[in-house]
């Protein structure tokens, strides 16, 4: 960065590329200074497929962010997601080393290398090591163990790993613009740093991130995160219904979905009708509301009964009283939270961001239409708990994989990989 006091962060996303810059004020805390956005084509399902049109997406969206903020960036948070993305709970022990054993920072940082020992593919990597909770001699239940005395120091943590390929890719793209990857952040756990509140996060709660081309799930149990899961569904499915459905060009399913649309047709009069753009794109045609929201409701209804198996799947509903919060762009059709609830059967709410109020009435934005005079801001969930996720970050180096080099790492590793494989088949 040109000033340490600036973090900037990247949501590339399938739908849209969000670039933001933030200043961190005399008073400690983060203000969002710049915003920017750029629709996304290089992106499917959340893995880059084409590094070029990528590169544009995100060097258009950095440029309108640099220019809304005033200043010039050179690095960023990337955020990551994908079907190629998985997790795991893992455990590790060391024996406390430190002066009159003491627990100091060696110790933290050789548990959490102790917890890596993990069943590896070739084509994986881990993208983050997150502490669940430390074990100091039979003591559970420790956040912090720096500065406490032991003999054994034992870690819970839970190991979020991508397909090398993938993340090589994503990197690659980055680094096109100039711009270096401080670290890749799972999108998930970002959005939850954004939209949970702390008290959730201690009872217990869900959050799912319903994007366009993915559903990024994240379940909380006492303060420490339990699960983290992408599903290869959005919100471009429900729009790609109403195009079959409705005979219209995608970008205008797009359209009518985010002004007209709503997940529960019966409360849908059949006597709204609205204008609907013919796919040969010379004649509008006359159709009901009601039948709009017939395409849209079930596949809605499908995402959630997905929402629900994935966490039935993963035992998380015992551990979830404080329920599901839903953010991103396609939660927020009209009656989401009813169906949402009706399917799941568990309380739930939507959720955005609290302090980015202002910004998002001056943006420049070509990817989702405005409602009102603002962007909706559960649309910058996931970049606004980038930024927060970078604050922590840069005064916290127990944690995670690398900071400033690891983009270069990401990008040499895998070429390493590779030659190791051509040496190996040949």
């Amino acid at each position: 960065m040109n000033s340490s006091n600036i973090i900037a962060g990247l949501d590339i996303g399938t739908t849209k590329i969000c670039a933001v810059i933030s200043e961190i004020t005399e008073d400690d805390e983060l203000e969002i200074i710049g915003i920017g956005l750029s629709p996304s084509s290089g992106l499917k399902k959340g893995i880059v497929v084409d590094i070029e049109k990528t590169s544009q997406a995100i060097n258009e969206a950095v440029k309108k962010a640099e220019r809304m903020a005033g200043r010039e960036i050179d690095s960023a948070y990337v955020g990551i997601a994908g079907a190629h993305v998985s997790s795991v709970n893992s455990h590790g022990v060391v024996a406390v080393t430190g002066k009159n054993k003491e627990i100091d920072r060696n110790d933290v940082e050789r548990v959490l290398e102790a917890s890596k020992v993990i069943p590896l593919s070739a084509e994986e990597e881990i993208i983050h090591v997150v502490p669940r909770e430390f074990i100091i001699d039979g003591c559970e239940g420790i956040k912090d163990p720096l500065g406490m005395s032991g003999v054994r120091l034992e870690v819970d943590t839970h190991i979020v790993t991508g397909s090398t390929a993938s993340i090589q890719n994503l990197v690659k793209s980055v680094m096109r613009t100039n711009l270096e990857v401080q670290e890749l952040v799972l999108e998930p756990m970002a959005s939850s740093k954004a939209v949970l509140s702390e008290d959730e996060k201690e009872l217990g709660a869900a959050l799912a991130d319903i994007g366009g081309g993915t559903t990024d799930i994240i379940v909380y149990h006492e303060g420490s995160i339990t699960y983290t899961s992408v599903l290869p569904v959005g919100g471009n499915h429900v729009s790609n219904d109403i195009a079959v459905g409705l005979r219209t060009p995608v970008s205008e399913a797009e359209k009518i979905k985010i002004r007209y649309g709503s997940t529960v047709s019966d409360e849908v009069s059949q006597d709204e009708y609205i204008n609907v753009m013919a796919a040969s794109g010379l004649k509008e045609n006359k159709i009901s509301r009601k039948k709009l929201s017939q395409v849209i409701e079930p596949r809605t209804r499908e995402i959630f009964k997905m929402i629900k198996k994935e966490l039935a799947d993963a035992g998380a509903r015992d551990l979830i009283p404080a329920g599901l919060v839903l953010t991103g762009g396609a939660s927020l059709l009209e009656g989401t939270e009813k169906l949402a609830a009706e399917v799941i059967n568990l309380p739930v709410r939507c959720g955005s961001p609290d302090y980015i109020n202002g910004l998002s009435d001056v943006i420049e934005n070509p990817v989702y239409e405005k409602k009102g005079d603002s962007v909706p801001q559960a649309i910058f969930s996931t970049s606004v708990g980038i930024l927060q996720y970078g604050r922590e970050a840069s005064s916290n180096n127990t944690t995670g994989l690398g900071r400033k080099e690891k983009s270069k790492e990401t990008v040499n590793n895998f070429f390493k990989k590779l030659k190791n494989w051509f040496n190996d088949f040949f």
